[in-house]
């Protein structure tokens, strides 16, 4: 009879665990994607005159309200972390060259993070009444909203 040589047990290592992390993010940002863009897409094809009424004037009656406001840049903040996450799985998944992986996931981010910024920046700070001149068929609806 010969003794056996059983292995020891492999130590988790310490620390935050950032893929488990990123795919409880993705089915989390899923969960309230799926929410906000049915409510998203019924608000504004459904409710009223449905798609008939979808113009410039209504786009700016959302955008006066905080809870639309804050609604549609959720809704843009989760689809861009969402979307990033998900293409930075299939960079790691299928590119092998570490450089190209690190250059790629630096882009992915780098262009979530600007596409954030920019559209944050539109949604907080739309003016409905900006360059609207004289001649202009909003022109009565800014100098009432201004007084």
């Amino acid at each position: 009879m010969s003794a056996q040589t059983v292995a020891a047990p492999v130590r988790r290592q310490r620390g935050v665990n950032l893929e488990k992390w990123g795919w409880l993010f993705m089915r989390g940002s899923g969960v309230v994607l799926v929410v906000l863009i049915f409510g998203h897409l019924f608000i504004n094809l459904m409710v009223g005159e449905g798609i008939h009424a979808l113009d410039f004037a209504f786009i700016a009656g959302k955008f006066a309200s905080p809870f639309w406001q804050w609604w549609d840049v959720l809704m843009l903040w989760l689809a861009l972390i969402h979307g990033a996450n998900g293409m930075r799985t299939i960079v790691n998944d299928y590119v092998t060259n570490t450089t190209a992986r690190r250059v790629l996931i630096w882009a992915l981010g780098l262009a979530a993070a600007l596409l954030i910024l920019l559209g944050t920046l539109v949604v907080f700070t739309f003016d409905p009444c900006l360059g609207v001149t004289e001649s202009s068929t909003l022109w009565d609806t800014c100098q009432a909203a201004a007084n």
